[in-house]
């Protein structure tokens, strides 16, 4: 079913997306299998030379895309906000999947809470297979969205998973887009300047699953991904709580350096 232009669009899903031809018809397939009337989809592609585009044509007018160079991940997501018409905005990576039922919960709740700027729930953390790997990662996380979920925890940890957060398009318009200058931790500066609007809502069930794979940028930047999220805290005031940051931060690369679930499956494997 293609987007009627005359109605009102509830929900846009931006995809980036840069030669993920393995992943992205599972990845747009999670999203329209919602069965969301006049979901809008828009995947901006950074000029991929893998089977991607072939992908994207076979969907019609059920999807809108270009594909064309782009300044990285960062500047594809915000092309992607700047288009996209819904009342409620997100982003999912092209490897990137929804759990079913998940839109419909995140639409029913921002309806029945209209002061809510935005909102998470649980992401499952899988490999290029599509299994679940790191439990104990989304437990400890969970515990700290469930007992904690205040603005000072949240510069202490990043435990707000991005392939599960929803917020409302005015909430963009009050703190701005995407800063590109960010390559790893942009979701992270997002959400602390969310959080200046209020705090989030936490649907304490699966929205998304995370993928991990050998071409992923958490996979292989771990180290750079924790230095940069410590400056955007820094940024947005930690303060005395940046110790805590850093010390979390050693805590990690710890647990991610031991031998618990590190069996990850490459982008090409198929279950």
């Amino acid at each position: 079913m293609s987007l009627d232009r005359a109605a009102p669009v509830p929900l846009s899903v931006v995809v980036p997306s840069l030669n993920q031809g393995h992943f992205i018809r599972r990845t747009l397939d999670s999203i329209l299998d919602q069965s969301i009337e006049n979901l809008e989809v828009i995947v901006v592609d950074g000029g991929s030379g893998d089977d991607t585009l072939e992908v994207l044509r076979g969907y019609g007018e059920r999807i809108t895309w270009t594909s064309e160079p782009d300044r990285g991940q960062s500047d594809a997501i915000n092309k992607g906000l700047r288009r996209a018409r819904g009342e409620i905005v997100c982003y999912l990576n092209s490897d990137d999947l929804f759990e079913p039922g998940a839109l419909r919960a995140v639409l029913d709740h921002f309806a029945a809470h209209p002061g809510t700027q935005w909102l998470f729930g649980r992401c499952r953390i899988i490999d290029g297979a599509g299994a679940p790997i790191r439990s104990l990662v989304d437990t400890y996380k969970t515990l700290w969205a469930r007992f904690v979920r205040l603005r000072a925890s949240l510069l202490v940890l990043n435990y707000i998973p991005q392939p599960a957060t929803f917020w409302r398009a005015s909430a963009t318009a009050q703190v701005g887009l995407i800063d590109e200058s960010l390559y790893y931790a942009m979701d992270y500066d997002l959400w602390l300047r969310l959080s200046t609007l209020g705090r989030p809502a936490f649907l304490d069930r699966y929205l998304a699953s995370f993928r991990i794979h050998d071409g992923s940028k958490s996979l292989n930047g771990a180290r750079k991904q924790l230095a940069e999220a410590c400056d955007v805290a820094q940024r947005h005031g930690a303060g005395a709580l940046l110790p805590l940051h850093r010390a979390h931060d050693r805590a990690t690369l710890l647990a991610y350096g031991s031998r618990y679930d590190q069996k990850i499956q490459p982008a090409g494997s198929h279950a």
